[in-house]
Formats: C-alpha cells, structure tokens, sequence
C-alpha cells in the first residue's frame, strides 16, 4: 500500500496497519481472555464470542467496524483495492467460520452491513469507494451464508471475487477512478462501457446475471 510518491497513499497504508494491528491484538486479547477464564465451551458465552467476532469483523470492514475500509480503497491503486476486496478477507472469514452462530448480534451485522453498503455507495462518484461499499454489502451476504453452509460461502465468495476481478482490470485498463470519467471517456469502446455496465449490475446482485445467484442460494438456504 505506501508509496513514497503519493501521500494519500502512505495515510492509507497508516490507517490499514494501525486498524488491523488493533484488530490483531483484540483478537490475541480474546483468546488469552478465553484461556484463562473459559476450559470448554466458550462459543455459548456472550463476551468472548463477541470479542473474537468483533476483532474478524474489523478485519475484513463489516458494519459498523467499517469506517477504515473506504478511506483506505479510496488511496490505493486497482490491484491494492482488489486485494482488500477479495484476498484479505479470505483468512479472518476462515477463523471467523470455526467460532460462527446465530445470534442477535451476528443478526445485527449481517443487518447492517448490508443496509449501510447499500445506502452508503448511493452518493459516490468515486469508483474505488463505490466498490468498498459494495464489499461491505457482500461481507452481510457472506456472513449469512457463513451461518448456513462453509460450502456456500465458499460459492459466494468465488463469483464475488470473479466479478471483482473483471471490473478491476477493466477499471484499471481503462485507467478510470471516478464515475463521471466512464460518461467522459470518448476514446473508450463502447464494447468496455457495456461489459462494465454488466459487471457492475452484476455486483449488484441483480437478476437474471450471475451475481444474484449466490445471494439467491443464500437466501433459498436461511429460509430451509
């Protein structure tokens, strides 16, 4: 993330170390806590249950432990977003798969991770924002399947990673960062322009493209 050229760049690279250090020691916090206190059984205690999901949480940027992920995809380059997007969150999603339950309050961030991605990607114009909101809505999605089935989410998280992957490197092509440059862009194909309207409906889950399909198998699976 650092780069001694841009320093927006550097902050962001900052805010990433400090926030997940932090995380870090919460989360080494919780299971020194859980060692001394808890033998057996710990996943049916509230506190340390809470403790070890709130560290993964602010790992990966779920609702409301997401207030670094924006400002840190809004400095760094297409590969960098791509990465937290997809890659950073597949170890935290993991340790986060062992201790998972239905509760009130995974109920509460699988709620608001979806409904604050969804309303805080209405007033961008920057695509790299735009895109971490996005993930912020996928992460409640993939929190719920996480409930379900680790088979589901695996399934969710590749076809999000795939069209990640596509919009990125068609972002990063066509070396676009606001959304007011895809309406400008008179030198860009129109072939580009339509896949990455697809693309982005797609992300968006909506029917009948291939990014509505796991959040319908999601769904389909809490309601069995």
């Amino acid at each position: 993330l650092a780069n001694n050229k841009n320093k927006m760049t550097n902050e962001s690279s900052i805010k990433y170390f400090i926030v997940q250090a932090m995380a870090s020691t919460m989360l080494l916090f919780s299971i020194l806590m859980i060692q001394m206190k808890y033998s057996m059984g710990w996943e049916s205690e509230i506190i340390p249950s809470m403790m070890i999901s709130s560290s993964l949480l602010l790992k990966i940027g779920a609702a409301p432990f997401h207030f670094w992920f924006p400002e840190v995809m809004s400095a760094s380059s297409w590969i960098n977003c791509l990465t937290l997007m997809t890659w950073q969150k597949i170890a935290p999603m993991m340790i986060l798969s062992y201790c998972i339950q239905m509760s009130t309050f995974m109920f509460l961030i699988t709620i608001s991770s979806i409904i604050i991605g969804a309303l805080g990607g209405l007033n961008q114009t920057s695509l790299r924002q735009l895109l971490a909101y996005s993930s912020i809505s996928h992460i409640g999605w993939m929190i719920s399947s996480l409930i379900v089935s680790e088979n589901i989410w695996e399934f969710y998280f590749i076809i999000y990673s795939l069209l990640s992957l596509i919009l990125v490197l068609l972002f990063k092509q066509s070396n676009l960062f606001f959304m007011n440059q895809i309406y400008s862009a008179s030198n860009m194909k129109m072939e580009i322009k339509f896949m990455m309207f697809l693309s982005l409906l797609s992300l968006g889950g909506l029917p009948p493209f291939l990014g509505f399909m796991p959040k319908w198998i999601v769904m389909q699976s809490m309601i069995e």
